[in-house]
């Protein structure tokens, strides 16, 4: 699925279709695909032109080959180890847009995390909808074993995902989980074997991308605007998208399609 070659206009990240579905794979082997500036902006630009691709309805995040199995082995500690006050407020908020524009792409982004997720590469899942794991994979928050602070948004991203008890525990420990305990704590969807890692993201993916893509975008909207707001607020806006649906051309043909007993055909519109 994924393509052998930088995708064009890219050096450190590859860029596959399959119909419906999109996998960006980080590609920076000799680092462990580890994230320094250069990957941060050009994985900005790659969601937000996956962002505005009509064609592309859920995304898969993952990474590349490396010499040891990586999904985002962390931070370039080369760069973080030279960088002023005003250089890590820059770099912290560009990794927290980077998060945001993932969070808040409009389609389903699926974490495939096969290897290392270490610090900045985990705070990448953590922003991502759905995380699936390989059986080998390791994943923490180890930024205060360098005397640093996660800073791409791992510090809120991963108490509302698992408890702030639990966050709090792995945060100032910056110990690593296997894949097993990072399931059991709900910090991801589901375990495979290596090798079914990304099939099964494809196949998952794939079940999304069937179904109504302004549905599909305006039940995450509820979801996640809905975390920040009381009850009754999240509510009414659940309301408010229901209704807003209800008048679109495929929610007409989903319902009609269910009614005569045939595959639903949307048009994003």
């Amino acid at each position: 699925m994924v393509s052998s070659a930088p995708a064009m206009g890219y050096e450190l990240l590859r860029i596959a279709r399959d119909g419906a579905v999109a996998t960006v794979s980080v590609s920076r082997p000799e680092k462990l695909n580890a994230l320094n500036d250069a990957t941060l902006v050009e994985l900005h630009r790659a969601f937000g032109e996956l962002e505005g691709e009509e064609a592309a309805r859920c995304v898969i995040l993952t990474g590349g080959e490396a010499r040891k199995p990586s999904f985002v082995a962390g931070a370039d500690i080369a760069e973080l180890a030279g960088q002023d006050p005003l250089a890590a407020k820059a770099r912290s908020a560009l990794g927290q847009a980077l998060c945001d524009r993932i969070e808040g792409l409009g389609k389903p982004v699926i974490a495939a995390i096969n290897g290392f997720a270490f610090g900045g590469g985990l705070e990448l899942a953590l922003a991502c909808h759905i995380r699936l794991a390989s059986r080998d994979a390791r994943m923490g928050l180890p930024e205060v074993t360098l005397g640093l602070i996660p800073g791409f948004g791992g510090t809120q991203r991963l108490p509302r995902l698992v408890g702030i008890g639990v966050a709090l525990e792995l945060i100032a420990s910056g110990r690593h989980l296997l894949a097993d305990e990072a399931l059991a704590i709900g910090l991801v969807n589901a375990v495979h074997a290596p090798d079914r890692l990304l099939p099964e993201a494809a196949q998952l993916a794939g079940r999304i991308a069937a179904n109504g893509p302004v549905a599909v975008r305006l039940a995450m909207e509820a979801a996640l605007r809905g975390r920040s707001q009381p009850l009754d607020e999240a509510l009414r806006y659940e309301q408010n998208l229901f209704g807003l649906v209800s008048a679109t051309e495929d929610m007409r043909e989903g319902t009609k399609a269910f009614l005569e007993k045939r595959p639903a055909q949307f048009k994003n519109r």
